[in-house]
């Protein structure tokens, strides 16, 4: 059986899969809250964060990686730019590789076989991320690796910027106006990237490629829904 895996998910299973994790942290008495602690949810979770240096291999810089035998995630200190929203998407990409492609029984089988001293060598199976600005149709993903990626960093939109905060967010907003996108991105704790890729997923904005201005999408907000009830 293999550590990690890889299955098909639709967006609104992925979304659901965010859904979930709010209601484990209202279990373990981290209610969700915003702007978002990533963190949080990983202390829900059981997970560990951590800042470590993670040394550059043959393909570059790697942002961070998650150690499923030790249920943690490292954040490489290294990188300066990964504080604020960025730092929340990374932690929230990396839970997004954690609950969609580790295989968790796998994971907790192998991490008691190490604690017994079975003489397991396989300790240092981690995944890497490299970044978490990918690509975020998943119409014009090709590769087996990009499609895990999209997976993960989709279902960090899901978790930093749910359906119902983003309409909470957006009363009284025009979300043509850059000056009032940049004042919601300060409220949910996210990058400005994070949040127009959100809303054009959504179908509520529409920015041209190689253009500044922003137009109206072809969906709007629907009336608010209990978050938790899904």
């Amino acid at each position: 059986m293999n550590l990690f895996t890889y299955k098909f998910y639709s967006k609104e299973e992925i979304e659901q899969k965010a859904y979930e994790v709010f209601k484990i942290m209202e279990l373990e008495n981290f209610p969700p809250k915003w702007p978002f602690e990533a963190s949080c949810a990983a202390d829900a979770l059981g997970i560990m964060v951590s800042w470590e240096r993670i040394p550059p291999d043959e393909q570059g810089s790697i942002v961070a990686k998650i150690l499923p035998l030790q249920r943690k995630i490292v954040l490489n200190e290294c990188i300066s730019e990964l504080t604020g929203g960025f730092e929340q998407s990374t932690i929230a990409h990396e839970i997004g590789h954690w609950i969609l492609h580790v295989n968790q029984n796998e994971a907790d089988g192998l991490t008691e076989q190490l604690e017994l001293n079975l003489g397991m060598k396989d300790a240092t199976k981690l995944y890497l991320c490299r970044t978490t600005g990918v690509k975020t149709n998943p119409n014009i993903i090709q590769s087996h690796l990009d499609k895990i990626e999209w997976q993960a960093q989709y279902f960090a939109s899901c978790l930093l910027m749910p359906r119902e905060i983003l309409e909470a967010k957006q009363r009284g907003r025009n979300l043509t106006n850059w000056k009032h996108l940049y004042a919601m991105k300060e409220e949910l704790g996210v990058t400005i990237s994070n949040l127009i890729n959100r809303l054009q997923d959504l179908g509520w904005i529409f920015i041209p490629k190689g253009s500044k201005q922003i137009y109206p999408g072809k969906a709007a907000p629907n009336g608010q829904t209990n978050l938790f009830n899904r």
